[in-house]
């Protein structure tokens, strides 16, 4: 049996915090692990600035559910849907992810889960694992999937090199250089290319 995993911002969907910056006029939130790829480090800041600005959890859900799949990104999943199983492995939140989800036709979907009190204040996040992406192609492979990965960020490599086969989806350049062996996917033609070479 064969299964892919994928990321979701950037593959499928725009990188949800930068859209948040845009809309909400915050420059610092537009740092993603295109730029720091220690997730903790990156949450942390996330978090102590939304904290200065009084940022609601339906502040940020109001831009979600504003923002559309990137284009051919739906049509590209419902391709890979026809012809294989795939599961998207995220570093977003549940209650980040609900009303995006509905827009990409539910695919099924790993991530985390933040806490959130009674006023609606992002308190702090809990991961669902660490390394969840790495260690969820390994459980995979241990349930005797032949499993492929691909993904657009620094946290989506160690997915990548972990599984039987692996790309980049349109990574940014400071990602190609620091892992030039990566094979790399420009746009969903060359996506889909890569998804039949793997079938």
């Amino acid at each position: 049996m064969k299964l892919f995993c994928a990321d979701l911002e950037g593959v499928f969907l725009p990188e949800v915090w930068i859209e948040v910056a845009l809309k909400l006029g915050i420059e610092e939130l537009k740092l993603t692990t295109r730029d720091i790829s220690d997730y903790d480090v990156l949450m942390k800041k996330r978090l102590s600035i939304m904290n200065e600005n009084n940022l609601k959890i339906y502040d940020i859900i109001d831009v979600i559910s504003q923002i559309e799949p990137l284009p051919g990104a739906v049509e590209a999943l419902e391709w890979i849907r026809e012809r294989t199983q795939i599961i998207i492995l995220s570093d977003t939140f549940e209650e980040f992810a609900r009303p995006m989800m509905k827009k990409l036709n539910f695919p099924a979907l790993f991530c985390h889960n933040l806490i959130i009190d009674d006023k609606g204040t992002i308190r702090d996040y809990k991961i669902r694992i660490n390394n969840q992406k790495q260690k969820a192609v390994k459980a995979f492979q241990n349930l005797n999937y032949i499993v492929t990965a691909f993904g657009d960020s620094y946290n989506d490599t160690q997915m990548i090199l972990e599984a039987d086969n692996g790309f980049l989806f349109k990574p940014p350049e400071n990602v190609i250089k620091d892992f030039p062996d990566i094979p790399i996917a420009k746009n969903y033609n060359e996506l889909k290319t890569m998804i039949k070479h793997f079938l």
